[in-house]
């Protein structure tokens, strides 16, 4: 089974990315393959290798913890490979790990192909299995589920869209946004927010 695979991006699509490793071109699904474009160089992508009659698939992941998170995820009853896919693109992996904790039906039903009866069993399956991830930032408050206040919501997601667009990730985003909504109106637009978030990002 493949672990994790190196080497330039050579192709990007909004599902997939395309890894040239020693001259062969291997199609990864991630849940965010912008994250990848920021590299010139080579880049090293967690892998989860899927066989399945029909299809031989690879996920990729930037890091080891959402390659594990991953592999939790399809564990649970009524999840499979594209729907932890989904999940993963829809939330961060602290958001999401911050969530079960709390049994937070509303976050996890916002989820891409989350119903309320699969994120029952996600906490049923996973709160005593996730003490490895992200329990630091859980145990911190620092990665607490953004509540998105009415109003606010749907300027937000937009936006969120839009700056995930440009490569960067739902942990940056969510950072953002806990400083971020303090200071915004309900009349703010899609390109303020952008703005505003944008000046965070490379302020740090």
């Amino acid at each position: 089974m493949i672990d994790f695979l190196r080497g330039p991006v050579v192709h990007l699509e909004n599902e997939y990315v395309v890894l040239d490793v020693q001259g062969i071109g291997y199609r990864v699904f991630c849940p965010n393959p912008f994250v990848f474009a920021k590299s010139e160089g080579p880049v090293t992508i967690y892998i989860h290798h899927h066989v399945r009659e029909d299809a031989i698939l690879l996920f990729g992941f930037p890091t080891r913890e959402e390659q594990q998170l991953f592999r939790k995820l399809i564990e649970v009853s009524g999840i499979g490979p594209r729907v932890a896919l989904g999940i993963l693109t829809g939330g961060s992996p602290d958001s999401l790990v911050t969530a079960i904790y709390q049994e937070n039906i509303t976050f996890l039903t916002k989820l891409p192909g989350i119903g309320k009866k699969t994120a029952q069993r996600m906490i049923l399956d996973l709160k005593d299995k996730l003490d490895g991830f992200g329990a630091a930032a859980f145990a911190t408050g620092l990665f607490a589920v953004p509540v998105v206040e009415e109003g606010d919501g749907s300027s937000w997601s937009e936006a969120r869209e839009g700056l995930k667009a440009l490569g960067y990730t739902d942990t940056e985003l969510d950072k953002v946004w806990l400083k971020l909504k303090k200071d915004i109106s309900p009349d703010d637009s899609v390109d303020v927010m952008m703005k505003r978030a944008l000046q965070m990002l490379f302020a740090g």
